[in-house]
């Protein structure tokens, strides 16, 4: 590995990892900020790229074709469908898929186009690196099928369509486009997400709150992680 891009889709979830680095450096680039540190010898570019999977597409493309990222890690919260995931759980994607790609109208299934594929798969390496470290540090982590679209879905309705055709663990609005991007230019990547939401939520939850202790325990699994894929 040369250089490692590491992701969030808002301010809040890498601010806490930009707290490891000292020698920040920071450059503007078609409308955002790129964050090059290096930690032990290892080069790595940080960034949120905004909500949604036109901007993620956007910053994990400039990653990769600009600052010549070569392995990506994409961490923030998403909302789960599984009735076994709470809040607060760690879920690791094996494939991602986007759930409001459409064209059914022509006889294609849900999450498929012409010349792509209804699910990608993430880095199996990266993968069971995350469990190791996972293991290491007694954390439970979720393996399964994150499905991503460009709404925040909180309707019951919806949630228990996005199951039923994609089987899929939990939703959030980047990381199949973050997948698509990295699939194509062979680029290894993983996708890790907290838990933020489930079906039948707490009225008094506070999600700012969660964002914030989510996005610290989100940071040092990432850096335990880091330290362990360069060794």
């Amino acid at each position: 590995m040369t250089k490692l891009a590491i992701m969030g889709a808002m301010e809040e979830e890498i601010e806490p990892l930009l707290s490891y680095f000292d020698n920040i450096k920071i450059t503007n680039y078609a409308d955002n900020k790129y964050y090059e540190v290096n930690y032990n010898g290892l080069e790595i570019v940080i960034a949120y790229s905004k909500i949604g999977k036109v901007f993620a597409s956007l910053t994990a493309s400039t990653m990769i074709q600009k600052f010549g990222c070569d392995t990506l890690l994409f961490s923030g919260v998403a909302g789960g469908i599984n009735p076994s995931l709470k809040i607060g759980d760690l879920i690791i994607a094996d494939k991602l898929c986007q759930h409001d790609l459409d064209i059914t109208a022509f006889g294609h299934p849900n999450g498929y186009v012409p010349g792509g594929k209804i699910f990608v798969e993430t880095s199996n390496e990266l993968r069971e690196v995350a469990k190791k470290v996972a293991q290491e540090n007694k954390l439970d982590v979720f393996e399964g099928i994150i499905a991503t679209g460009d709404q925040f879905v909180h309707s019951k309705e919806r949630k228990e369509f996005v199951q039923e055709k994609f089987n899929a663990d939990a939703l959030e609005m980047e990381g199949a486009s973050v997948a698509v991007i990295c699939d194509s230019l062979n680029i290894p990547f993983f996708i890790l997400r907290a838990i933020s939401d489930v079906a039948d939520m707490d009225a008094g939850f506070d999600f700012d709150e969660f964002l914030k202790s989510s996005a610290k325990n989100s940071a040092n699994f990432l850096i335990k992680i880091v330290e362990q894929l360069n060794k």
